[in-house]
Formats: structure tokens, sequence, C-alpha cells
């Protein structure tokens, strides 16, 4: 049988739209695919033309929303156990700066083999890894 690989993960996030535009200028990704989710809610598929990130969010999108005014917040019990995803970026400092400049923060930085990374939470306590191997 031949090796799997990962197609997608799916996460619930509060904002799809900010979490697309900072994710696209994290990874240099772009946008595959957004509309209504299947089960309700929204969607926004980003990644490469092979592997993707699904944010949903269980509401329809600010932009239809004109009576709130402030992201709600939004959780899925289905991703508790969710330790962390991991992003490879060829410049771990540019990578930083980028989320530093959204108003995110960089912790735990480390350098062992095989390479150096550091972690941030999103808006939505999503932690993320970026370690970069060059």
């Amino acid at each position: 049988m031949a090796a799997a690989r990962l197609e997608h993960a799916n996460i619930t996030v509060s904002d799809p739209d900010r979490s697309a535009a900072f994710l696209t200028r994290l990874c240099g990704w772009h946008e595959r695919w957004r509309g209504p989710s299947q089960l309700g809610g929204w969607t926004i598929h980003l990644g490469s033309d092979t592997e993707y990130l699904a944010l949903y969010t269980p509401r329809e999108p600010q932009a239809k929303q004109a009576e709130h005014t402030e992201p709600q917040q939004v959780r899925f019990a289905k991703g508790a156990p969710l330790n962390h995803i991991g992003l490879v970026v060829d410049d771990l400092d540019a990578a930083e700066r980028v989320v530093e400049e959204v108003g995110l923060t960089p912790f735990n930085h480390m350098d062992y083999e095989p390479g150096r990374r550091f972690y941030f939470f999103d808006w939505d306590g999503i932690e993320f890894e970026v370690v970069s191997y060059t």
C-alpha cells in the first residue's frame, strides 16, 4: 500500500477572512475555495494545490452579520485534543516578523536538530509551531 499524505485539516476560527489573510502572508498560500459549509456556517480552504487548511466558522461571515460588530467566540468540542499545527517556512526570522506584525506573540524559541522553531497562539487559541530546516 502506498504511503498516505495529509490532504487537509479543518479548524474552527472566529474570523476566517482574518485567519486566511494572515496565513496567506505567513505561508504564501492561496485560497482554493470559499462558501457555505455543508452543515451550516462558512468555510475558506487555504493552502497549496495539494494540501490545505479548512478555516471554518459556524456562523455567517462578518459582512452578512449586520447586527454583530464584534466576532463571536466559537468553539468546537472535537478540537480539544489538538496540540498544535506545524508549519515549515524557509525564513524563520521573516515568519516571526509577520506573526508579530499582526499582534500575535511568538514564544518557546528552540534550536535543535533538525531545525529552528517558535510557537504562537492565534486569535482563537490555536497553537502553531513554525519551523525552518534551512
